[in-house]
């Protein structure tokens, strides 16, 4: 899958939900859909590739890693209905990014202002650890999102994403330089190319991070709000 063209990012999402590319993430992310946890039993899973959220002309961009099994592989949403959703949403709204703290299901009336969700992989994998032959493949679909976007401002959660989506960003035309940048939390880059890109690190928000102390709410909001900055998505103070 090496290119992938589309008119809209609605024609975009549309496909994407139907891709059975990679095998290993296909057989995982059903059985996981068939089997379901116990506490949503009754619930109908997803099961399928997780589109990105957001409106088509964010100024920022927000990159994680992968669908949680239980959360968007659940409810078809990226970081909605799990753990690290409940802490990047609250993050989101607390610096006026959303119009509400949570993420539950699909049609919580959930609204994102300028910001778009997505990610290197759109499959649920098995111990959260998608191979980098997955990641490469969904890599056709991170480029294609991007062609559509215009972003100023990027927000990576986690090395696996900074790593997927730097050469991602270089076929794209921006510059990233050699060596290229080391992932960190608070990292922050700007990239030339089609137009000046802000590109900032933070640690994932998953529960390995969060629960440790490793990640807090406030360490992340200083990340989303800077990103929010570099973007122009908050009005001139006087």
């Amino acid at each position: 899958m090496s290119s992938l063209t589309f008119r809209t990012v609605g024609a975009l999402d549309a496909a994407l939900v139907d891709c059975r590319a990679c095998p290993r993430l296909v057989d995982w992310r059903e059985a996981v859909a068939r089997e379901k946890r116990a506490a949503y039993r009754d619930e109908e899973y997803w099961g399928r590739p997780v589109p990105g959220i957001g409106p088509a002309d964010a100024r920022l961009l927000v990159v994680g890693l992968a669908p949680a099994a239980h959360g968007g592989n659940r409810t078809g949403r990226m970081f909605t209905g799990d753990r690290s959703g409940d802490v990047l949403f609250a993050a989101l709204h607390a610096v006026g990014l959303t119009n509400q703290p949570t993420a539950v299901h699909r049609d919580d009336g959930l609204e994102l202002y300028g910001v778009r969700i997505t990610a290197p992989v759109h499959c649920a994998p098995p111990e959260n650890k998608p191979t980098p032959a997955e990641r490469d493949t969904c890599a056709a679909w991170l480029r294609a999102e991007l062609a559509l976007l215009a972003p100023r401002a990027v927000v990576v959660l986690g090395a696996f994403g900074w790593q997927a989506l730097l050469p991602v960003l270089a076929g794209a035309g921006w510059t990233v330089p050699r060596p290229r940048p080391r992932f960190g939390h608070g990292a922050h880059v700007e990239l030339a190319g089609p137009g000046p890109l802000h590109l900032f690190g933070s640690y994932h928000v998953s529960q390995q991070n969060t629960f440790t102390g490793r990640l807090t709410p406030a360490m992340l909001e200083d990340v989303l709000r800077a990103a929010a900055t570099a973007a122009g998505l908050y009005a001139p103070t006087t």
